[in-house]
């Protein structure tokens, strides 16, 4: 079993107290995005859990507790973008406080296990294309010592989340020729540093640029890291042209407390007011408590 930790909220961020409390006690309980009453128990043992991937944009909370995590393997998933409040209202300054973060949890946990995700890529009146290009080659200068590797994606306009966001977002047309040219200037620049540059569920043109696609639940860099050969499925939930592996996620959506104008996971600001205030880092459940009309199963995981 690989943990997602969490592709519907950040938990390094917002509710790492309470996922420290679920390794403590060796289990969660996490509710069915599509059935809300149907509960699974997750085991959290180190026995059964063959790598956790963190998804985040700021771990600061977990800085100094990540030698609890000491009897599994993990890697982050580390975002940093040029946006500005106007799109990232809830995230610290990137120059002074993630950029930093990023560099001390590299020192922490190693180079290999922070990726740079550069994503999503948008434009806008703000954003063009030359801000891109010299945005991404400034933190790739902070960066490179840190990381090996970074994963861009283009902003997905089909989510409900982000179709909520459309008129804030202020969005310019990025045709298909200006995304190829955007990624091949990309590519160059991550290549200057030393860097591979993959892309998360992006189409195979863009091998053209030297880009590979993005395996961001990644079995072999967890085989790797762990020193032994895994067998896994790819992960058929996912959109069209994700290369990850099965996992289980720990999250729940509308919970993100970053506020991302472009986040694909809160799609209601009245459900994620209600499942923030619901929120107890004591309970099982990352928000709420079970009712009489939740049926809680085992979920079957082994290593």
């Amino acid at each position: 079993m690989i943990l997602s930790v969490s592709r519907r909220t950040d938990i390094p961020a917002c509710y790492a107290e309470w996922f420290f409390n679920r390794v403590q006690e060796k289990f969660a309980l996490v509710r069915n995005p599509r059935n809300f009453h149907q509960v699974s128990r997750v085991r959290l043992e180190p026995a059964v859990v063959d790598g956790i991937v963190f998804w985040t944009k700021n771990p600061i909370p977990m800085l100094n507790r990540l030698e609890e995590l000491s009897e599994y393997t993990y890697y982050f998933q580390f975002t940093l973008t040029p946006y500005g409040r106007e799109l990232e209202p809830g995230l610290p300054d990137k120059p002074s406080v993630l950029i930093p973060a990023f560099q001390q949890l590299s020192r922490q946990i190693g180079a290999d296990r922070v990726i740079w995700r550069y994503d999503p890529v948008l434009l806008s009146r703000r954003y063009t294309m030359e801000y891109h290009l010299r945005a991404f080659r400034k933190i790739a200068e902070e960066l490179h010592p840190y990381t090996r590797r970074v994963t861009i994606s283009w902003i997905d306009l089909e989510y409900r989340g982000v179709q909520s966001h459309l008129r804030e977002l202020d969005l310019v047309d990025f045709p298909p020729d200006a995304r190829m040219e955007l990624a091949f200037q990309l590519a160059e620049t991550a290549r200057s540093f030393g860097l591979q540059i993959d892309a998360c569920a992006e189409s195979s043109e863009l091998r053209q640029c030297g880009i590979k696609p993005a395996r961001c639940i990644d079995t072999e860099l967890l085989e790797k890291l762990l020193g032994c050969r895994l067998e896994f499925k790819k992960d058929t939930h996912q959109r069209p042209g994700c290369g990850c592996a099965e996992s289980v996620d720990l999250g729940l959506y509308n919970t993100c407390q970053n506020g991302c104008r472009y986040c694909y996971a809160n799609y209601s600001s009245r459900l994620t007011e209600q499942n923030v205030t619901a929120h107890d880092p004591l309970s099982p459940l990352l928000s709420g408590i079970l009712s009489k009309k939740d049926r809680v199963r085992e979920r079957t995981v082994s290593s």
